[in-house]
């Protein structure tokens, strides 16, 4: 077997992120990384762990800015991936002012004392969503509100069982990947949480429902007819990694199924909701609510680590046990941070800013496909985008080193994404970026694309 044939193998079982350790790697260490930059990233590689999809890293930052990231030597990128927190894009004034402020005063709540900002951002929270959806438990990041959901799942309806997606991303902590379906992230942790059954997710483009999404809900409903005992069906309401886009009949169904068989539907909306679809929450689209909602990465705007669940208020019955009980469950400049990113966020989605922009991302996605023959498939909602890029339109081959060659063109002239499943450029650029900034990027891409039109591939 040759080395691109192990490398796409490995490729394909990872949905979160690039590899990064193509020649494409070593020519850009060579040709764009000053010396400086390449002393510390060899320190930044001698004293951190080394992990999947985080290592080796490809440049030293000194500064970011709204849509933008500035390395050492000053050269910006706009950041179409931003670890999912930018919807504010980066040092947002109006946060940065109100926790500037909030340092000056309360900086920290101890357990069994509460304090206003806390109160004021969940009562924000309970405004923006439907029906009884009241209840917020806070916590500092999205794997942990993952973890609360479940523990409240299993306390409401006294079944352990969770079915879950393969290829689906929750977190990274021990519980998390034990429902998650990426085996970057399972591989070496030997016995994982029991009773998590993983169907394939509804992926129309390729695979097992290809041009069929009905045949997932009928496995669905399969695994909770056999099984019985099912408590909680756990996804993402768009899957954030490779932008894949369910129908809004899939998730009228789904929700259905649950409520038919008396399992809890815990939507995870960590990397997606805050407008990033052209919706507040990403459900919204599909006219459905979950039972559990989990947030988190831009909740914090971006600069603080923050998340939560929200939940029914009539599963407020449980304050014999500790769902969460984190040591910053409600910090002050956490919930700061979370209340004025969805007051922001709200002001651009009535001013019709995000629908614009969305409406004009679409628009370009389709020139793109229709004047790039590499690209097999397009995906999107609001400013959230996948771009597939193939060797062949009827075989579907993943066209995976032409992926990488793209990025690492598109990084050269300051456009940063992460490279998904192998093949699918994922953007999402800040939802504040301005029109004239957007089509700049786009035109970095399309002139990436162009370099492959005089290569075989």
């Amino acid at each position: 077997m040759s080395q691109n044939e192990k490398r796409e193998i490995k490729q394909n079982k990872r949905t979160e992120g690039d590899i990064n350790y193509t020649p494409a790697r070593q020519e850009w260490l060579s040709n764009e990384v000053d010396e400086t930059t390449k002393e510390l990233l060899e320190k930044d590689a001698r004293y951190f762990f080394h992990q999947a999809l985080s290592s080796p890293c490809l440049d030293v930052l000194k500064n970011c800015d709204g849509p933008y990231i500035e390395n050492l030597s000053g050269k910006k990128y706009l950041d179409f991936h931003g670890n999912n927190v930018h919807q504010l894009g980066f040092s947002h004034p109006k946060l940065v002012q109100r926790l500037t402020k909030q340092l000056q005063s309360l900086t920290f709540s101890t357990r069994r004392y509460t304090n206003e900002n806390a109160i004021d951002f969940a009562e924000k929270l309970a405004s923006l969503l439907p029906s009884d959806l009241n209840r917020t438990l806070m916590t500092p990041n999205g794997s942990a509100a993952i973890g609360i959901a479940l523990k409240l799942a299993r306390a409401v309806t006294g079944k352990f069982k969770v079915v879950s997606f393969w290829d689906s991303f929750h977190g990274a902590s021990l519980d998390a990947i034990s429902v998650g379906g990426e085996s970057v992230f399972r591989e070496l942790m030997g016995p994982l949480m029991p009773g998590v059954e993983r169907i394939p997710p509804p992926v129309t483009y390729r695979g097992i429902y290809e041009n069929n999404e009905s045949k997932c809900l009928e496995y669905l409903e399969y695994v909770f007819a056999k099984e019985g005992d099912i408590g909680a069906f756990l996804a993402e309401t768009v899957r954030n990694t490779d932008v894949q886009i369910p129908s809004k009949a899939f998730w009228k169904e789904a929700r259905r199924l649950c409520d038919q068989y008396g399992v809890l539907l815990i939507l995870d909306e960590i990397p997606i909701a805050m407008g990033r679809t052209g919706k507040m929450f990403a459900f919204e689209n599909y006219d459905i609510e979950p039972d559990i909602l989990c947030l988190g990465k831009g909740l914090g705007g971006g600069i603080f680590p923050q998340a939560a669940i929200v939940a029914r208020d009539a599963y407020n019955k449980f304050s014999d046990i500790s769902l969460g009980h984190y040591t910053h469950e409600k910090s002050p400049l956490g919930a700061v941070a979370a209340l004025t990113t969805l007051e922001i966020i709200e002001e651009e989605l009535h001013s019709g800013t995000i629908k614009n922009l969305g409406g004009m991302m679409q628009q370009e996605m389709n020139r793109l496909k229709q004047t790039h023959s590499i690209i097999g498939d397009i995906r999107g909602l609001g400013l959230l985008w996948g771009v597939e890029l193939v060797t062949d339109q009827k075989t579907k081959k993943k066209a995976i080193n032409e992926a990488e060659k793209v990025m690492y063109e598109c990084l050269k002239n300051g456009l940063s994404f992460k490279v998904s499943s192998g093949n699918v450029l994922q953007l999402a650029p800040a939802l504040t970026i301005s029109t004239e900034e957007l089509k700049n990027a786009i035109n970095i891409l399309d002139n990436a694309l162009s370099t492959l039109n005089h290569q075989s591939y």
